[in-house]
């Protein structure tokens, strides 16, 4: 959506934290003040568990699960930069569909919205680069109050930008052998996963490592990308056979502290 960032998740899920949100438009800008500026109004209760169609630019596996530094990627240097220096980026896709949720009585079955960003080159304080989400049109507004608020717990770090972008038709459909997702028909961003052999048919699943803020998942089930491209805003990226998985988390409001799970605060935009 960070020493190694499982450690570093129960570090910041211990401490305050701020998932900074900047809205795309006007209207939703307003309607962001409006939830975040009422001290009196309490967060419900809330659960989710999702699935997650995720690839990044990383090679296969990505290395922030384990490190405060993201891959480098030689060859890829701006202008004026030292060859001999890299650049270090993780530039990502997550597309989500919600298995199961509930934000009060409001319920979040089956949504889908997907956020694309980069962690940036060096995280080991807790701060990465930027990111924005999109909601599928069908997602209601109740319904974006309660994902945004699961965002902020799922993703416990600070952000330099976290912006809401315009609605787009997400598609999301996954197999075992193959997961897919599209944003807007691919003309936003597309993400396409095939699975890695392992000893048999079986997929490769990797177990006993935190996601996140989640202290529940069911493995990341190993799939490199056939492709990964946001295709949006001022950084567009595209990214042929690096990481990619698929993943069930599991979070919920008895999970978090009460002030990491505050609704998401407005932040300035990428």
């Amino acid at each position: 959506m960070l020493a190694r960032i499982a450690v570093s998740v129960l570090c910041f899920l211990s401490a305050a934290c701020t998932l900074q949100l900047d809205r795309a438009t006007t209207t939703e800008t307003t309607q962001a003040s409006a939830s975040t500026q009422d001290p009196a109004k309490a967060t419900p209760a809330w659960h989710c568990n999702a699935t997650i169609i995720e690839a990044c630019s990383c090679p296969m596996f990505c290395q922030c699960y384990f490190s405060d530094k993201p891959a480098s990627h030689p060859g890829c240097c701006p202008p004026g930069s030292d060859p001999k220096d890299a650049p270090r980026y993780c530039r990502f896709n997550n597309a989500y569909k919600v298995n199961k949720g509930n934000y009060g009585d409001v319920s979040l079955d089956g949504a889908k919205f997907w956020v694309s960003g980069d962690l940036g080159g060096d995280f080991s304080d807790g701060e990465m680069n930027w990111a924005i989400c999109h909601f599928d049109p069908s997602v209601k507004k109740e319904q974006r109050e309660g994902i945004q608020v699961v965002l902020g717990a799922l993703y416990p770090v600070r952000w330099q930008s976290f912006t809401v972008g315009d609605d787009k038709p997400v598609e999301w459909t996954a197999s075992r052998d193959k997961a897919t997702a599209k944003l807007d028909g691919g003309k936003a961003a597309e993400t396409v996963l095939v699975k890695n052999k392992g000893m048999n048919d079986e997929p490769i699943v990797m177990q006993n490592l935190r996601y996140w803020g989640a202290p529940r998942n069911d493995g990341f089930l190993m799939m490199q990308n056939d492709i990964v491209a946001y295709r949006l805003g001022k950084v567009p990226y595209e990214y042929k056979r690096t990481n990619g998985f698929m993943i069930t988390f599991d979070i919920s409001s008895k999970d978090v502290p009460p002030k990491d799970a505050a609704p998401a605060k407005e932040g300035k935009g990428y």
